[in-house]
């Protein structure tokens, strides 16, 4: 995806964990959508960060999980809802184990940051483990905090 891009539509997950989205719900306010997968060490890691920023802008921003799984042994259902519950992710949980979203979005990494505007047109994307407080900084531009 580049920036300015459309919010794809959230559309091909095999299951859904915490709730269901869809684009629809997300638009009129910004939101973050980070992938992530049960065998990503740097997910894990950075986890809390995300969970940080989900609960400090919990009225103004929504946020997304997208479990993208790298190996046979991320498929599991019942290990990412293990891990979903051993890292808080009470966010809802797009499992893309078919990687149709994972595909529609381009996206090669986890973690994986996507920042979309109101309007739904991605603002920003990182990725990696590193660089969360350049990530806060984008997301506080985007809510109009800068």
């Amino acid at each position: 995806m580049k920036l300015r891009d459309e919010m794809p539509e959230l559309v091909g997950a095999t299951e859904w964990i915490n709730g269901e989205v869809r684009k629809e719900d997300l638009l009129g306010k910004p939101t973050l959508i980070h992938f992530w997968s049960v065998s990503c060490y740097l997910c894990k890691e950075a986890m809390p960060e995300v969970n940080e920023l989900r609960d400090e802008y919990n009225d103004e921003l929504n946020v997304v999980a997208v479990h993208m799984p790298r190996s046979e042994d991320d498929l599991d259902i019942n290990v990412i809802r293990q891990m979903a519950l051993a890292h808080d992710i009470i966010q809802p949980i797009f499992v893309d184990n078919d990687h149709k979203l994972t595909d529609t979005f381009e996206n090669k990494y986890v973690p994986a940051y996507y920042v979309f505007d109101a309007e739904g047109k991605l603002r920003h994307f990182q990725a990696g483990g590193s660089g969360m407080a350049m990530l806060r900084k984008r997301i506080n531009r985007v809510l109009g905090k800068e």
